[in-house]
């Protein structure tokens, strides 16, 4: 029967023969059944199979001429209007129709996929009624089975929505975009199945079933054509990189086809790096393995012929700017490997420092190619380009922060002429900020004319305020414990405001601080700080046991200022005041000198000479300034640039402290290339007393963590105390027998080397940054303290007949200085007390019995001291390092080899710093 052909059904003439309607809505259930399946069902068994029709009468041959429409009526419909169904089919009333126009309205209804099912019928007379079954309201999405992709990552990518109509394209839609969005993951294995469970009021739900699959690897990386190079070294250059076991915290072991591309190019660059001007990529072809889950990658390569620089030149066509005040600062020579890496360095590089010019130059390099003799010449032509103005400066994205505090760090103003270095410098200064995301770039667009462009800073705020409570153990200090709150972005006026709590076995702070970076909007910074600091120094005992020694108290304030004096020069000022108390622990320290029964005096035999001269109380009034020479391209993370650092501080504006402080520190920054992070330093100081010496506490230490490979202040003169081993006759130099003062130097100088090596993209999500190191250094220039060994004058121990060195006794005293007795008979034989007769267990009570007691004594060991480590020879360290933004907090490990070291200096392998947030 064909589409022309009708038959009458209950007296109606059913325009949409039974055929063809019948075809149409089974057509239609078996898409919906092959695409959808029901929780319980599937989707296509959800709805109500269409009635069967009964017995048709048999069929009449259709009358050809053309009828008049009289009515169009609609049944079926629940939440469409009547005249919005007449609207979509081309039937009006008083017009001719034909069985034809009755088989276009079926299918224009159809096509717009709001009707499950649909029949057009005809009583003969002109009255076409349009009966229809309205398409499902979705009640809901549910996705189910994505682990690795969070439904909020899927649900804005797909069409579908509660409240909307269901649709089976926008279903199949869906379908693809999830499986697209597995595939942008690298799980080219997944699998969705979409399904929907049927609820009343014609609602359903839909669920997607996914199935997500292991992420496709790649299982090897194939290259084909390549002589001068192995395979291997070609794979070194591809953030692609084949599975294995070393390759286990790596993400580039995943297929992505936007990476592909990318190593193609790294690899035409590597080789145009290397001189191989023809090479080319001939094709690059990814297989899928057949059970889905590895890719093998084959690229076939031409290298062809490694070439060599030519003659190099430069030219200018600005007639201010001299070819040859320039040509001094390209880098290759006739005769070099071809390397193009370099070329496009030194036209940036000829750009910036014509740029500090004030001019806007246009550098172009000109290639003359000489395949006979495989030469590369390379003339560098500096035009001028056309004066290009800076229309407007646009800023987006900063919430938070104020638009001022972004505008101010940029080097061009509105109507400024256009000038690549300045812009350049504009994104590492805002960069620097440390409010933004760190890929933060400046972008150039057309302005309003042709010689008009405007600067677009679209940048990503990040947290910059930080309240922690922290807890750890560091092999420095033992148990630690910090509370810090800390603002670096104060309302967002680019203020910072901090304030901290820290304590540990051996350091207790307290601090308080502000800086504003600009002044009354002008480019001035100032600040001050306010604290109070508690520091227990410390002597190894033998071993890594420690002994408390001296109690440093420190509280004051210092006020600061910074103004710039060029771009990359500021010059910053400050003034501070404190306030040390340097103390030792009287009972254990010191002695009674007169007999009255009062600690009056430090004895040198208990704390050294050097001890008893550093306690005492001090004000320190101090002025100081700073030259700082910073071009970083990033203060917080740095990759490229320099900072240098003079400063020189003096303590005698008032107070009892009076010194010249100088010191110096320079660090430069190399990014190498793949990630690679070179950085240099040094640093030094010099400390000199005017008319006085140099406290113990002002003098300069070095050891761990400054200086890895040494512990502690392990670095330089210190005082080694040795005891008297009466078995051996001798003074003994193992660690359980000898103690170990660090003195400090006026003078010292450090030196660092460290390479921070990159790691695939799954280490670089853990936090882990790696690194190798090389430390340098010494501290020196202290003059010999006054020693306690048999070769002195006044040595307090003396020898028995057998020529053994005899201890020395001190008496022990209560805290107010009262005698100690030791109980020798009796009941209560063995106990501590203050009755030189009886006993009584506290002062408060009498003295009860008559026995003699004996005055308890502290035995002083003989002892010889000697100082060592004063010297200037370099002690030198290697080794590496490991930074992690752990999950319960960041985490350092270093492990360093001393190398070269001088007699007294402490070593130390292992040294880390763990903490945990909470």
């Amino acid at each position: 029967m064909n589409g022309t052909q009708g038959f009458y059904e209950g007296g109606e003439r059913v325009t949409a023969t039974t055929a063809n309607n019948h075809r149409a809505r089974i057509f239609s259930a078996l898409l919906v059944g092959t695409m959808l399946g029901g929780m319980a069902q599937p989707l296509w068994a959800q709805a109500a199979a269409p009635p069967t029709p009964a017995p048709a009468p048999a069929a009449l041959p259709a009358p050809e001429v053309p009828g008049v429409v009289k009515s169009v009526n609609v049944t079926g419909n629940e939440r469409l209007e009547p005249d919005t169904v007449r609207s979509y089919v081309k039937l009006t009333p008083g017009e001719s129709y034909t069985r034809e126009a009755l088989d276009q309205a079926l299918k224009d209804l159809y096509e717009t996929e709001l009707f499950a099912d649909v029949q057009v019928r005809d009583d003969g007379q002109g009255n076409i009624t349009l009966q229809i079954r309205e398409n499902p309201v979705i009640n809901r999405i549910v996705l189910e089975g994505n682990k690795r992709l969070k439904s909020d990552k899927i649900n804005p990518e797909i069409k579908l929505a509660p409240r909307q109509i269901f649709t089976r394209s926008k279903v199949r839609a869906d379908v693809n975009r999830i499986i697209e969005l597995y595939r942008r993951q690298g799980r080219f294995a997944a699998t969705v199945e979409p399904k929907m469970v049927q609820l009343d009021q014609n609602r359903v739900d839909i669920i997607f079933e996914i199935h997500e699959g292991d992420k496709s690897k790649v299982r090897k990386i194939n290259i084909i054509g390549n002589d001068k190079f192995s395979d291997g070294r070609l794979r070194g250059e591809m953030a692609t990189k084949q599975t294995g076991l070393t390759k286990i915290f790596s993400s580039g072991t995943s297929y992505d086809p936007d990476r592909m591309s990318y190593d193609q190019q790294k690899m035409r660059q590597f080789y145009l790096t290397n001189g191989y001007a023809d090479f080319r990529v001939v094709s690059a072809v990814a297989e899928l393995t057949p059970d889905k889950k590895d890719f093998i990658i084959t690229y076939v390569v031409e290298e062809g012929e490694r070439y060599k620089f030519g003659d190099v030149d430069l030219e200018s066509e600005i007639r201010d700017i001299k070819a040859d005040a320039f040509k001094g600062i390209l880098p290759m020579k006739k005769g070099d490997w071809y390397n193009a890496k370099l070329v496009e360095d030194t036209v940036d590089s000829i750009t910036e420092s014509v740029g500090l010019f004030g001019f806007t130059p246009d550098v172009r390099p000109d290639f003359n190619r000489d395949k006979d003799d495989r030469t590369m010449g390379v003339v560098f032509k500096i035009m001028q380009s056309p004066r290009v103005y800076v229309e407007r400066i646009d800023i987006n994205g900063n919430t938070h922060t104020k638009d001022k505090v972004v505008r101010r760090e940029f080097r061009l103003s509105e109507g400024d002429a256009f000038n690549s270095f300045k812009v350049k410098r504009s994104r590492d200064r805002i960069q620097s900020l440390g409010f933004f995301q760190e890929k933060f770039e400046v972008e150039q667009k057309p302005g309003s004319a042709p010689d008009r462009t405007v600067l677009e800073a679209n940048v990503e705020e990040k947290s910059t305020g930080e309240l922690q409570v922290s807890a750890g153990y560091s092999s420095l200090e033992k148990f630690i414990v910090d509370l810090s709150i800390r603002e670096r972005n104060f309302m967002g006026k680019g203020q910072e405001v901090r304030a901290g709590v820290s304590y540990s076995t051996y350091s207790k702070s307290v601090e308080l601080g502000f800086t504003e970076p600009y002044v009354f909007d002008k480019n001035i910074a100032v600040g001050f700080d306010i604290f109070r600091r508690d520091y227990n120094s410390f002597n190894f005992t033998g071993g890594s046991d420690r002994n408390t020694t001296y109690e440093q108290t420190t509280t004051g304030f210092q006020i600061r200022a910074g103004v710039p004096l060029t771009e990359f020069i500021t010059m910053a000022v400050r003034y501070g005041l404190s306030y040390d108390d340097v103390s030792l622990n009287k009972f254990t320290f010191f002695t009674d000198t007169d007999g009255d029964g009062i600690r009056d005096a430090c004895d040198p035999l208990v704390a050294g000479r050097y001890l008893c001269d550093a306690i005492g109380k001090r004000l320190t009034s101090s002025v100081g300034y700073s030259l700082v020479f910073d071009n970083l391209n990033n203060r917080i993370r740095p990759s490229r640039g320099q900072r240098a650092v003079f400063s020189q501080d003096f303590a005698g504006l008032g107070g009892k402290v009076r010194y010249i402080k100088t010191a110096f520190e320079a660090t430069k920054y190399w990014g190498i290339g793949s990630g690679f992070i070179f950085s240099a330093g040094v640093e030094g100081g010099y400390i000199k007393g005017l008319g006085q010496q140099i406290r113990l506490t002002d003098r300069f230490y070095l050891g761990e963590p400054e200086m890895r490979g040494f512990g502690i202040r392990g670095v330089g003169p210190r005082v080694i105390r040795s005891f008297y081993d009466t078995a051996n006759k001798m003074f003994s130099t193992e660690n359980n027998l000898t103690t170990d003062d660090a003195l400090g130097g006026n003078t010292y100088y450090k030196g660092r080397l460290e390479l921070e090596i990159p790691l695939g993209n799954g280490a670089r999500e853990l936090g882990l940054r790696p690194s190798i190191f090389m430390d340098i250094g010494a501290v020196f220039g202290v003059r010999k303290p006054a020693l306690i060994n048999p070769e002195s004058a006044g040595y307090p121990f003396l020898r028995d007949e057998n020529g053994n060195y005899l201890p020395v006794s001190r008496p022990i005293l209560d805290s107010q200085g009262r005698q100690v007795y030791l109980v020798t008979t009796g009941d209560f034989a063995g106990r501590s007390t203050l009755c030189a007769i009886g006993y009584s267990e506290s002062s408060n009570n009498p003295c009860m019995g008559d026995s003699q007691n004996d005055k308890a004594q502290n035995t002083i060991s003989a002892f010889r001291e000697d100082f060592v480590g004063d010297s200037a020879k370099p002690r030198l360290s290697v080794g590496f390092g490991v930074n992690w933004n752990s999950p319960f907090g960041p985490f350092r490990i270093d492990v360093a080899k001393a190398l070269l070291k001088e007699k007294g200096d402490n070593t130390k392998l292992i040294t880390f710093n763990v903490g945990t947030q909470f």
